[in-house]
């Protein structure tokens, strides 16, 4: 029975610290927020020497020797045949049917002004 009540303890510490430990951040952080810091002199760097530029030797650049052509012989080109253009007969035009245009009756403005 003792042996839980340790871990009950243990617990309870462990949250316990937790939570002061966050309250110590936020101040810590307000803290920083309104400190303001003193302006420091920028460092001087000392000034990098120029190296010397390097000169490489020349190397002879290798040549090569040059090959002979091959000569190809020369193939005839091939004709195509002419193909006769078909002659394909006249279309016949296609004449639309009329529709006759539907009459839309009127109405009188005594009828559309009586409300049922």
């Amino acid at each position: 029975m003792a042996y839980h009540d340790n871990q009950s303890i243990f617990l309870v510490l462990l949250v316990t610290l937790s939570l002061t430990s966050c309250n110590i951040f936020q101040a810590e952080a307000r803290h920083l927020l309104e400190v303001t810091l003193p302006e420091l002199p920028k460092p001087e760097l000392p000034e990098i020497p120029t190296l010397p530029k390097l000169e490489f030797p020349e190397i002879p650049k290798p040549e090569l020797p040059t090959l002979p052509q091959p000569e190809l012989p020369e193939f005839p080109k091939p004709e195509l045949p002419t193909l006769p253009i078909p002659e394909f007969p006249p279309m016949p035009k296609l004449e639309l049917p009329t529709i006759p245009k539907p009459e839309i009756p009127t109405l009188s403005k005594t009828a559309m002004t009586q409300k049922p």
